[in-house]
């Protein structure tokens, strides 16, 4: 567990470039919310089904204050509203006709996404990405069979394909000896956002399966779960399984959507990047693997709030990434 004083990072744009880097900062180590992503072991999570239940990570209860947290938000709330003005301006065009539209024409389902007043750009492109979550992974299917492969071939190209069920899955962090036994309620997005940063970033993806970066812990989190974890963080932080999505994040997630139809998939890549950075930071061990996420998540929505992120390359933490494939 982190004592008072602990090392906890904070990315500001004027650390980043000119060798700036990363900045590491001497703070009490700031309240832990909890967490509804779906944790492996014993987290019970009462507001969702049990497909989303079966995701479970071991944590232990968090009782630090909260007054930090909240001071820290204080600060952005300026931010954040100047990041809100900028987008209403941005899409106020389109804003008399998608509310006409809507009532006019579409009725009650027309009318389901009126209050965030997307453009039809920004709408077409976040379908398409509520279609994929619905998506759920299936082991009979050869179209996921086949992503599993190419998930093994990126991350181990010089050793032979086992069967889709063998325990040498393990060695990728995967819990057993089937990983079709741990997408449950992630879906298969969850599998196409692992393949694509193993194909996208392929230097990094290695970096951090072989955990090849800094000083690690004896008990490491496992690689592939701990992928799944981010996807379904990202969703819960994006709001993207409601019918009106309004988390904080969710205005600039839009705009970034609109500029790059990859946008959630780039943003897993840095999320997982920055989570590993922040496990380094902590000294974590699995046991804080909790901890290590929320303050991923809390990160993340700083960076987003940023006045000059118009795309995920935009955000700070991007200079973790080194090159794209």
């Amino acid at each position: 567990m982190m004592e008072s004083g602990s090392l906890r990072r904070r990315i500001r744009h004027e650390d980043v470039g000119g060798g700036g880097g990363w900045r590491f900062e001497r703070e009490e180590a700031s309240p832990l919310e909890g967490l509804s992503e779906p944790l492996l072991g014993d987290y019970e999570e009462s507001s969702r089904g049990s497909d989303e239940e079966d995701y479970h990570w071991r944590s232990r209860e968090e009782t630090r204050s909260r007054s930090r947290e909240e001071q820290a938000w204080g600060r952005n709330l300026s931010k954040l509203l100047a990041q809100w003005a900028q987008w209403f301006l941005v899409v106020g065009n389109n804003l008399v006709m998608a509310m006409l539209g809507r009532n006019h024409n579409n009725g009650a389902a027309g009318d389901q996404r009126s209050a965030i007043y997307l453009s039809p750009l920004q709408e077409e492109r976040l379908e398409k990405l509520q279609q994929r979550l619905a998506i759920p992974f299936d082991g009979s299917s050869s179209q996921h069979q086949d992503a599993l492969r190419a998930l093994w071939r990126a991350a181990f190209p010089d050793r032979v394909m086992p069967g889709l069920v063998s325990p040498q899955w393990k060695d990728m962090g995967w819990q057993g000896n089937d990983p079709a036994t741990d997408f449950r309620g992630g879906g298969f997005i969850s599998l196409e956002n692992l393949l694509f940063f193993a194909q996208k970033f392929p230097a990094q993806f290695q970096k951090l399966l072989l955990k090849q970066q800094g000083r690690r812990a004896e008990w490491e989190y496992p690689f592939a779960v701990a992928g799944l974890n981010i996807t379904f963080m990202l969703i819960q932080m994006l709001d993207l399984r409601a019918a009106k999505p309004n988390s904080s994040s969710v205005a600039a997630f839009f705009n970034v959507l609109a500029a790059d139809e990859n946008a959630f998939d780039m943003l897993y890549c840095v999320a997982f990047q920055m989570m590993d950075a922040q496990w380094l930071a902590m000294g974590a061990s699995y046991m804080e693997f909790n901890a290590v996420l929320q303050a991923t998540r809390r990160q993340l929505e700083k960076e987003m709030m940023l006045d000059d992120v118009h795309s995920v390359q935009d955000l700070p933490s991007y200079t973790l990434m080194g090159q794209p494939q």
